[in-house]
């Protein structure tokens, strides 16, 4: 019974250890199909219209990565390449690469262009929790 007890209470302190290292946040390739699955469970998902070319894009691709950090952040951010999705950016209206949509199922809940702050990276990702 001792012994039990000691493996499980060294297994319960390995996953408290290693439980801060998990990622809430994760991004993801854009597809039509992913966003599609998404919406329809109804879960957070985040769209970022990025641009190899763009710096602002790419710090805010930075902020994302140090946002995987945050265990409060549990969604998907899916990265939609701005050059070549063309119909989807027109179908959203999106006039502007470094542009993140937050949605919650369906209905877009933040959107936001050209931000590089972190809190309102991640206030604007917080919309959808």
């Amino acid at each position: 019974m001792n012994r039990r007890w000691l493996l499980g209470s060294l297994f319960a302190a390995a996953l408290s250890t290693l439980a801060p290292l998990a990622q809430a946040l994760e991004t993801l390739p854009y597809t039509a199909q992913a966003l599609a699955a998404a919406q329809q469970a109804g879960q957070p998902v985040a769209l970022h219209f990025h641009a190899d070319w763009c710096p602002t894009c790419r710090q805010q691709t930075t902020v994302l990565k140090q946002l995987k950090a945050d265990p409060a952040l549990k969604l998907t951010v899916l990265v939609v390449n701005y050059d070549n999705e063309k119909d989807l950016r027109k179908a959203l209206q999106v006039r502007t690469q470094s542009t993140v949509i937050v949605y919650r199922g369906a209905t877009e809940k933040a959107r936001i262009a050209g931000e590089t702050a972190p809190d309102k990276i991640r206030a604007a990702l917080q919309a959808a929790l």
